[in-house]
């Protein structure tokens, strides 16, 4: 039987985003392989989240290029991003808990690229007078980050429905962060 990586990180995202604590061998059961298979693809649970981050990052950057952050109104590239990473925020919710890997020098640098590009999307819509200038456009792609993470512990608990969840986030960011006339 071949390794299937991809299935394994996802079966892997889908299991910790509903419960980081899981063991190895949880991880492995959920993905059909031995706990044997998982540890010679990958050395350890910090070699699996450092695969996981790397995965987290590519569907990101997906997501970012889906929505066209630099077109149209920045309110709609929100709105956009949101829709095209539901599927992926689970998996950033467990990274987002992961808060050793934003830390220190081993950083992955996918994730400055991401800040630098949500970051870069805030500031373009005060630029236009779109959001707010108060809320800096540093604070603004954190606060997308809670909420991502927020709505999908949510949906994971059962205490948002799924399909409310685009809508919850966008309207609850867009919300606060819209710049309101004569502010």
């Amino acid at each position: 039987m071949s390794f299937d990586r991809d299935h394994v990180l996802r079966a892997a995202a889908d299991l910790l985003a509903r419960r980081s604590t899981a063991t190895l061998e949880e991880v492995a059961r959920a993905a059909g392989i031995s706990r044997a298979t998982l540890n010679r693809h990958f050395a350890g649970r910090d070699a699996l989240v450092r695969a996981l981050e790397d995965l987290g990052i590519a569907e990101c950057e997906t997501a970012l290029d889906a929505a066209h952050p630099e077109e149209g109104p920045a309110a709609d590239a929100v709105r956009h991003l949101v829709r095209a990473i539901e599927p992926s925020a689970g998996l950033l919710a467990f990274l987002y808990s992961e808060n050793q890997l934003f830390e220190g020098e081993q950083q992955n640098p996918g994730w400055s690229r991401i800040d630098e590009r949500l970051t870069r999307l805030f500031r373009r819509g005060q630029e236009r007078g779109e959001f707010r200038f108060d809320l800096s456009a540093a604070w603004l792609t954190e606060a997308l980050y809670g909420l991502l993470a927020a709505g999908s512990w949510a949906v994971a608990e059962g205490r948002m429905a799924r399909n409310d969840f685009g809508h919850m986030v966008v309207e609850l960011l867009l919300g606060g962060a819209t710049r309101r006339s004569g502010s």
